[in-house]
């Protein structure tokens, strides 16, 4: 027993959740909660992980062959996937692109079938990606046409250089996750994502420094930067059954900072 159980008598006894992303932040976060509750954690990550995992896959998720050969390694069995993996807003605009939606896209849908019924699927989006409503046929063009051939032409097609690159992947991950909110409901598989605000983790610096003055007005309307600890005890709630009437949700766990942007935006106080 790592720690204090979330949930009390556990809801994953018995339940094999794949992790990626889960060599720090809140992939590891949320691994630990999971063995915590009794799962068996199968952790991805480009970076070596050698702590909450019961197995660990190396994977590149901007390389296909990577992937795929992951996949394969993965096994059949699974009872919950969660896309944790991303780069933040100072990397490369198609390497955010390939790792945050391609990269995440691909690996979850060739492992589709290795997914148990009744299996939940959890996307880690963020709050960058609530302005998705303006950008629906962009975020639409990316999904069905864009491939990890063609993706510096979708950066110029849809004006996704820089800093852009990032809220663009977050923004198509909330739009993709409501499109596939029934794609597999004759076995109970559903998909949801989480939008977190910013987060403590080793790459907050980089939020900061590519969004300038917005992350400082957003930082300035919260107590204070999310802990990993306050965002894995909802991924982790997400993988069991007591959330299998959830879907195609796009959850805020922001210290109320959507809540804010939408009192900005209709005067509700």
């Amino acid at each position: 027993m790592l720690g204090t159980r979330i949930w009390g008598d556990s809801m994953l006894d018995n339940k094999t959740v794949v992790v990626t992303g889960v060599s720090s932040g809140i992939g590891e976060e949320t691994a630990r909660d999971l063995q915590n509750e009794n799962a068996t954690v199968i952790g991805i990550d480009i970076n070596p992980a050698d702590q909450y995992v019961d197995r660990f896959i190396q994977a590149d998720l901007s390389d296909p062959a990577s992937i795929d050969a992951a996949v394969r390694e993965v096994g059949d069995g699974i009872d919950a996937l969660c896309n944790i993996a991303g780069l933040p807003p100072t990397a490369n605009a198609e390497a955010v692109l390939k790792v945050n939606c391609l990269g995440l896209m691909k690996f979850t849908d060739a492992l589709i079938p290795n997914l148990n019924d009744g299996a939940s699927i959890i996307n880690m989006s963020s709050m960058a990606g609530s302005g998705w409503r303006n950008s629906v046929s962009a975020c639409k063009d990316f999904i069905a046409n864009a491939s990890f051939e063609n993706v510096a032409a979708m950066v110029d097609k849809h004006e996704a250089s820089g800093a852009r690159s990032y809220y663009f992947s977050k923004e198509i991950i909330c739009v993709w996750t409501l499109q596939n909110r029934w794609t597999w409901r004759d076995r109970g598989i559903r998909m949801n994502s989480i939008c977190p605000g910013p987060v403590d983790t080793p790459i907050l610096a980089d939020f900061i420094e590519s969004m300038g003055e917005r992350a400082e007005e957003r930082m300035s309307v919260m107590d204070r930067p999310a802990l990993p600890n306050d965002i894995a005890p909802v991924v982790v709630f997400l993988c069991t059954d007591g959330s299998r009437w959830l879907r195609g949700t796009n959850l805020a766990v922001d210290g109320g900072l959507h809540s804010n942007m939408l009192d900005q935006m209709y005067d509700l106080s």
